[in-house]
């Protein structure tokens, strides 16, 4: 007799849902930590990024986020051996601010080091035409890391439901990985505000184009309250080497900066609040208005920390900002 997939996900998440913290907080008594990495140096001298100090800046960023005495001890809060870890990354945008595959191939590189074989290693998004334009090849096979787009897998047949949230959910996730790695991009979005760690997992759903009125809120906090998603997701790793505070989302190089930094935690609310001060300073200096002044002001982070979610923290207060320079 075969397992019920249903109760076979359910164990899966609960012995592996203490690796990166993966649970419902507290109202009260809960902080969450961002590390925000920065190395000034981070580029060649003809602008790409050198993979070697990208790494570094990497095992830092995780290092002091799970507090562990070496890198390799953080990456194993993240990921067992034997386990399929998929990478979500995010590809709209096209090469320019898209999820970079240097930090892919550290990421990647980092959990073989762990033991997660590189077969094990999923990159997915929207769609493969996404992927090819970000700069990552469509591949499949168990000895290499595979790159997939929905469009190749499909989605499950039953939708499920939160809040004002119904959707399909992609079989990359639901039936490839036991555990998903969120990497992000630090950007501007003409509808939603910003879009970060809790957006980015509208590439995971079959109708997205559904959740963006009344700037997203609440539905970019249900859609990742949707059990399969909030189930996996373990670690939050934004790009902030290349980022964009108007504009977004596709790539306008006259609003973009190179911020040279990553982000990571395990709260995406918390690193969400954070990259959205980012922005706004950033639009600060650059004489334009607030997000709230021109009617975009991302409130849905706000609603990810409420009763009805408590995805993470939104309070400034209860959030631990670790600034990394290098």
């Amino acid at each position: 007799m075969h397992d019920d997939p249903v109760k076979t996900n359910r164990r899966r998440f609960l012995a592996t849902s203490a690796l990166a913290g993966a649970c419902f907080l507290g109202p009260d008594s809960a902080r969450s930590r961002v590390v925000l990495a920065t190395d000034t140096g981070i580029r060649t001298a003809t602008r790409r990024l050198d993979a070697a100090r990208l790494l570094d800046l990497l095992d830092r960023a995780l290092q002091s986020l799970f507090q562990a005495q070496t890198p390799i001890q953080a990456w194993k809060k993240v990921a067992r051996p034997g386990e399929t870890i998929g990478l979500k990354v995010n590809c709209l945008a096209g090469k320019w601010l898209s999820t970079s595959v240097a930090l892919v191939e550290a990421v990647a590189d980092r959990l073989q080091t762990v033991g997660v074989r590189a077969g094990n290693i999923i990159v997915w998004d929207r769609d493969s035409e996404d992927l090819e334009s970000a700069g990552f090849r469509i591949a499949e096979g168990l000895s290499k890391v595979r790159c997939l787009g929905n469009d190749q897998t499909g989605f499950e047949e039953e939708l499920v439901a939160f809040g004002s949230a119904g959707s399909l959910v992609s079989k990359t996730l639901t039936r490839l990985c036991d555990g998903v790695i969120n990497l992000p991009v630090l950007k501007d979005h003409g509808i939603a505000g910003v879009s970060v760690a809790l957006k980015n997992l509208f590439g995971a759903v079959h109708n997205p184009n559904k959740y963006h009125s009344n700037v997203g809120d609440p539905y970019i906090a249900d859609v990742y309250m949707l059990p399969p998603i909030r189930g996996k997701v373990r670690l939050h790793i934004c790009d902030a080497t290349t980022a964009q505070y108007e504009g977004g989302p596709p790539f306008m190089p006259q609003w973009a900066w190179s911020c040279n930094s990553l982000l990571a935690a395990t709260d995406p609310v918390a690193l969400d609040y954070v990259a959205w001060q980012l922005i706004e300073k950033k639009r600060a200096e650059n004489r334009i208005k607030s997000l709230a002044q021109v009617g975009r002001n991302p409130s849905y982070i706000l609603t990810a920390a409420d009763a009805s979610h408590r995805i993470g923290i939104a309070d400034p207060a209860r959030i631990d900002v670790v600034r990394l320079t290098g």
